[in-house]
């Protein structure tokens, strides 16, 4: 059967890394590259054997990730973040697939919580994400978030799920919302996109209407219409930060 390398960075991450590293215990080399973190997250994922480096210079997830799968040695590589987990069901396909490869790209489907529940609409589900390929045959975009694999030929389907522990709390939600919507905001300046007040608005309304209504967001309950306010404010967010820098670019204030 062909070895397997699991890759995850980190950042402050203490609180998910056990979880995280137990699920993966059946992989041959668990790789975790830290950014630099204030609490024991090296520490834990030490103690579980993992082979913990620092790299400090964060540059985006798709750069940092790519750094990642430099230190995987093995023939095939999982890609994880802190937050996921694999499922028992899950571990067994990824089995199957090394011990008899049909291709050499993988996606999965990802079920995510959103404080405490998981989310099976609001375009939550079923998410499926690309993280398990050949080391050669694959590699992430360097895009600041939202990176991507890039895969060199076709991606075969598994079934079973990867839990996603993706917001413990609100709390947590509001500071991803800040990140994300900042490093989205650069993201676009540096793709030469354009924003405005009104934009930034249409941008906020249009996510609410497709996650509540076009992707069933309702039948997630009470808990589906936080989430689709939630997002309709991180994409208002993006696109006003977005417009803000092109203000500070053209020098003027941004009141005018």
């Amino acid at each position: 059967m062909a070895s397997l390398s699991v890759t995850v960075i980190t950042h402050n991450e203490a609180h998910n890394m056990e979880a995280c590293l137990r699920s993966v215990s059946f992989a041959d080399q668990v790789v975790v590259l830290d950014s630099g973190s204030t609490d024991n997250t090296v520490q834990i994922a030490r103690s579980l054997g993992a082979e913990v480096s620092v790299s400090p210079d964060w540059q985006g997830f798709g750069i940092q990730k790519n750094r990642a799968l430099a230190l995987a040695t093995s023939d095939w590589v999982l890609s994880l973040d802190a937050d996921e987990r694999v499922t028992p069901e899950l571990q067994l396909e990824i089995l199957a697939c090394l011990r008899a490869p049909a291709f050499d790209v993988y996606a999965f489907p990802r079920l995510s919580s959103y404080c405490g529940q998981y989310m099976r609409h609001s375009g939550w589900y079923p998410d499926r994400v690309t993280r398990l390929f050949r080391r050669t045959a694959a590699r992430f975009s360097e895009d600041l978030v939202h990176e991507k694999v890039l895969a060199q030929g076709p991606v075969g389907q598994l079934r079973s799920e990867l839990l996603h522990e993706s917001f413990r709390n609100f709390e947590a939600v509001l500071d991803k919302a800040n990140r994300y919507s900042t490093a989205g905001a650069q993201s676009l300046l540096g793709k030469g996109k354009t924003a405005s007040v009104g934009k930034a608005i249409g941008h906020g309304l249009w996510a609410f209407i497709r996650t509540y209504f076009l992707r069933l967001g309702f039948l997630d309950g009470r808990m589906g219409l936080v989430l689709a306010i939630s997002n309709a404010e991180g994409t208002y967010y993006r696109y006003l930060k977005l417009w803000l820098l092109q203000q500070g670019a053209k020098g003027a204030p941004a009141g005018r």
